[in-house]
């Protein structure tokens, strides 16, 4: 083996090691191994920086700025409010989801669509008494599936009709996809519908379990010169609360647990009630109280202002590892922690002790400016405003997605590229003020467009340095039939996918079939596609898409729901896309 293949083998082991086994950010890891390639002359400063330039990657950029449109306008939450209806169960819950779940990720960023549908389903859920973990992991899944249908429908697909283009000079059409794509969605949707009854399972989110929870409580205390010192329990209006009790107070250290109606209250006094989240907003109103030690008295917000936030904490929260208080999350967000759930369970205990990880849900109180504020930020996965006051204003929601078809139009007719028809769709949603130049700027994910952009040069590392012939050497162990060899493309793929981010895994796999597909006298065609869809096929953990991973805490979802759901799910796409992959693209 020559030298630049062990570099390159050993590079980008590190980098697997790296990212699966810390914290260090992709782009980071990722940048890092393009800077040791360059520099051992694995690769020249052209061929390193390669992904920079690929329209595959460019395509990603734009149409960032696109799905900030339909979002911006309220367009997707607009067509969910108006295509979900009122079905009388679950499973035709479910058969509702599929059309505008799939249809609107065939052609946006599918993160967008599930960031946008996840309060208007969990709302949809209250509405029709079902539990949202019925519906959130189908709309994960939906989106997952509906991206695969479009050349656009996914970032994965971009990237490697970028690689294609670079090898060939032709790129795949935007529908082209759609030949696999859509019995893949209605296999999938079909395996889904028959095993979710008995698989997925009744829980409930964050919201639901401090809403229904007895056990959440309200510190207030009685200030210096209060009115209600010297005044009984009974007296002090403490004992008609509607949404919540009085349980115990504390008195210079000492816990007073029998509460009665004639205690009298002193200066100084904790008083803790256990209730619902109104609970709090009941007891605030009470004049001669302020609260204790909960945080919220501290925000710098007028009553009416305060409204309730779920947010999804992503792997690029500053605060990971650190606990509540370290992190100081009132003062950098101007928001309170109410509750905090992982993997389903809400977590008890004093707030400021607990840890933060990857994946948390937090139930917050703030301000609606801080939605806008954090909806693009890294920080957060999903910013969602559980009371709604801060709807999107509709009437620029037809011109977006007038905007959006006559992309696919320009596209279709062949007037201009996907990349091309991208930018004149994003130009003119800037032009028509359906997206901000701010909005716009925010809303494109940097760190996802530098992690593919690196990605791209560890993918020029194998090719150039004889690696991915030698690993693909290994695989075929003397000779293999090519349908046998895809399908261990598509397993490895959907391995790797769970393990690293699905872009990533998409370019260091696409030299490797390219290879397997020479040595074994074939079309690569095949072979590079399969990568295609199998990095998007994820469904056997939450951390293999982020969308998986965003529904967790508001579906209540354990890391064990996505194995046991996701394997029967797995193994329908690999049958399809394996299956069909060869007779649309022949070996």
């Amino acid at each position: 083996m020559e030298p630049a293949a062990i570099i390159t083998l050993i590079v980008i082991g590190a980098v697997f090691v790296t990212l699966i086994g810390t914290r260090v950010p992709a782009d980071m890891v990722l940048g890092a191994a393009l800077t040791l390639l360059l520099i051992s002359g694995v690769l020249t400063p052209r061929q390193a920086l390669v992904g920079f330039s690929n329209p595959g990657v460019l395509t990603v950029a734009v149409l960032y700025i696109l799905s900030a449109g339909l979002k911006q306008t309220g367009a997707v939450r607009w067509m969910a409010d108006h295509l979900l209806g009122m079905p009388g169960s679950a499973a035709r819950a479910q058969v509702r989801l599929i059309g505008p779940a799939a249809g609107l990720s065939a052609f946006m960023n599918n993160t967008a669509v599930v960031a946008m549908f996840i309060p208007a389903v969990q709302e949809w859920s209250r509405r029709l008494g079902i539990s949202a973990s019925r519906l959130l992991m189908p709309l994960s899944w939906f989106a997952i599936l509906g991206g695969t249908c479009t050349l656009i429908g996914t970032s994965t697909n971009l990237v490697v009709d970028g690689l294609i283009q670079d090898k060939t000079g032709e790129a795949l059409g935007l529908f082209e996809l759609a030949w696999v794509g859509l019995p893949l969605l209605a296999a999938g949707a079909l395996v889904f519908l028959l095993i979710s009854a008995r698989l997925l399972p009744e829980r409930v989110g964050l919201m639901q379990q401090v809403e229904s929870a007895r056990e959440y409580s309200v510190d207030m205390k009685v200030p210096a010169g209060s009115p209600l010192a010297g005044q009984t329990i009974a007296e002090a209006g403490l004992r008609q609360l509607a949404y919540g009790y009085l349980t115990e107070l504390e008195r210079q250290g000492r816990l007073l647990t029998a509460v009665g109606p004639d205690t009298i209250l002193e200066s100084g006094d904790l008083i803790r009630f256990i209730g619902e989240p109104r609970c709090a907003e009941e007891v605030r109103e009470l004049r001669g109280l302020a609260p204790a030690h909960g945080g919220t008295e501290k925000l710098e917000l007028e009553n009416h202002k305060r409204c309730l936030i779920e947010v999804v904490l992503g792997p690029d929260f500053p605060g990971l590892g650190y606990n509540v208080r370290e992190t100081r999350f009132r003062t950098h967000y101007g928001a309170a922690i109410l509750a905090i759930s992982r993997r389903g369970e809400r977590l008890s205990g004093k707030i400021g002790d607990i840890r933060l990880q990857v994946g948390d849900t937090l139930l917050l109180e703030g301000s609606p400016e801080f939605v806008e504020q954090y909806r693009f930020r890294r920080d957060f996965l999903l910013v969602s405003l559980l009371n709604d006051s801060g709807r999107p204003d509709h009437r620029k929601a037809p011109l977006a997605g007038l905007i959006l078809a006559g992309m696919v139009a320009l596209n279709i007719t062949g007037l201009l590229t996907v990349f091309e028809a991208a930018l004149v769709a994003a130009g003119t949603m800037l032009l028509t003020r359906c997206v901000t130049a701010i909005q716009a700027r925010r809303a494109i994910d940097y760190q996802v467009l530098i992690v593919i952009a690196a990605s791209f040069a560890l993918g020029q590392a194998m090719e150039v340095s004889g690696a991915a012939d030698h690993i693909a050497d290994v695989l075929l162990f003397g000779g293999m039939h090519p349908w046998v060899a895809l399908a261990l493309i598509y397993a490895m793929t959907v391995i790797l996918t769970e393990l690293i981010t699905n872009n990533a895994t998409a370019v260091l796999m696409f030299p490797i079939a390219v290879a397997m597909a020479g040595q074994l006298g074939v079309s690569f065609m095949p072979y590079v596609v399969t990568v295609m869809f199998a990095a998007s096929a994820s469904f056997l953990s939450p951390l293999g898409y982020q969308t998986n991973l965003m529904v967790m805490g508001p579906g209540g979802y354990h890391f064990t729901d996505y194995l046991r759901v996701g394997l029967p799910m797995t193994l329908t796409a690999a049958v399809v896309v394996v299956g069909l992959v060869p007779l649309v693209w022949s070996f």
